[in-house]
């Protein structure tokens, strides 16, 4: 077995020190009630800062309560219920020593409005669908695309406000940021569609007047991913010389670090090398990069979702990329969710300890 050693290097990321690689992934648990984070969700974070995660990355927080949330009991930064509710969490992860970030979040095309308390208010899209050619709702307007980039800022500017060390944008897994740098969901022929730099127009309007308002020192990330919850073999760039312009464009609006989203984070992201989308987007931006895909378990996660058993399972593929500085960071999903002490186990040797994950563990704040 390899050693562990590097998981356990100290990293920076702008000024936010982290005392492990291991970060916590945002998961979506759906366990506040009216989209407020209560007492429970706040023991939830806290238990993982007692377990030496090194940064906590929340579940996708929405940035406004009609457009943005078609999920069940997920937490909003909008009210001002939710605020103090999220100012609790905070405080309860910086007394146990931790770190923590929020993730803010806009389900876009991938809302459900069946499923929100506003059925008649179409979602949000640049060109009026979530699946290639299949017209659901009216573009976005000119108005509703500033009103979007108003509600992220906003909301990134209350998490500051608020305490938290590190603000994310959820630019993956087509919600709205994605849906805009896709090139099959956005077909528009204005500024904000066209080629990277319309696509890509949206996300950077968000990180640009977020950075102009939280100053030059405070860290700022976006998460990015490649497959979509329609296609999972989709492609948004089909090289690396693509994936370099996209991702360009986000590190010359403000971002500190990009975090690529792969359900497998081994994977190698292009034919004819071995680098997963976070050992390019390292080698060709120069930022801070964090991986993620089903670390510690043998299955996949929506594989898992659906059911299947997954068991924990080695690290050291792991442990070789990090050695080779592939990456810098590594985001744990479903073993964190299920067990706070993982990042102590694995630490200690207490191997013997790891748990299977199965679907049950979705209904439970461990």
């Amino acid at each position: 077995m390899s050693s562990i050693d590097v998981l356990f290097e100290p990293f920076t990321i702008n000024s936010l020190s982290i005392p492990n690689r291991i970060v916590m992934a945002p998961m979506t648990r759906s366990f506040s009630p009216g989209n407020v984070p209560n007492d429970d969700v706040a023991a939830y974070y806290r238990r993982r800062a007692e377990g030496d995660v090194g940064l906590i990355l929340t579940e996708g927080v929405s940035t406004n309560q009609t457009t943005a949330t078609g999920t069940p009991n997920v937490p909003n930064m909008y009210t001002d219920e939710a605020k103090a509710g999220w100012e609790k969490v905070v405080k309860g992860v910086h007394g146990a020593d931790g770190k923590i970030a929020i993730q803010l979040w806009h389900e876009g095309p991938m809302r459900r409005p069946d499923k929100t308390p506003y059925p008649d208010v179409a979602s949000w899209s640049p060109s009026g669908f979530n699946v290639p050619g299949k017209v659901q709702w009216a573009p976005m307007s000119e108005e509703e695309i500033e009103l979007a980039i108003s509600e992220f800022v906003n909301a990134a500017e209350a998490a500051r406000d608020i305490g938290f060390d590190a603000i994310e944008f959820h630019g993956a897994h087509q919600y709205l940021l994605d849906s805009f740098f896709w090139d099959q969901t956005n077909i528009r022929d204005d500024k904000w569609g066209g080629d990277w730099e319309g696509r890509t127009r949206l996300a950077c309007e968000i990180i640009r007047r977020t950075r102009a308002i939280v100053g030059p020192d405070f860290p700022l990330t976006i998460r990015i991913s490649q497959w979509k919850q329609t296609d999972f073999d989709a492609m948004t760039a089909s090289t690396p010389e693509e994936f370099g312009i996209w991702l360009g464009f986000l590190k010359d609006a403000g971002v500190d670090a990009i975090h690529c989203s792969q359900r497998r984070f081994w994977e190698p992201a292009f034919e004819g090398s071995p680098l997963n989308a976070a050992g390019w987007a390292k080698k060709l931006t120069g930022l801070p990069t964090i991986s993620v895909g089903s670390v510690g378990l043998s299955g996949e996660f929506i594989a898992a979702y659906g059911g299947e058993s997954s068991e924990p399972a080695s690290l050291d593929h792991l442990v070789e990329m990090m050695e080779r500085k592939e990456f810098d960071l590594i985001a744990v999903g479903r073993a964190l969710l299920q067990d706070p002490e993982w990042v102590q186990k694995i630490r200690d040797g207490r191997n013997d300890e790891l748990k299977n994950f199965t679907k049950d563990a979705l209904g439970v704040l461990y």
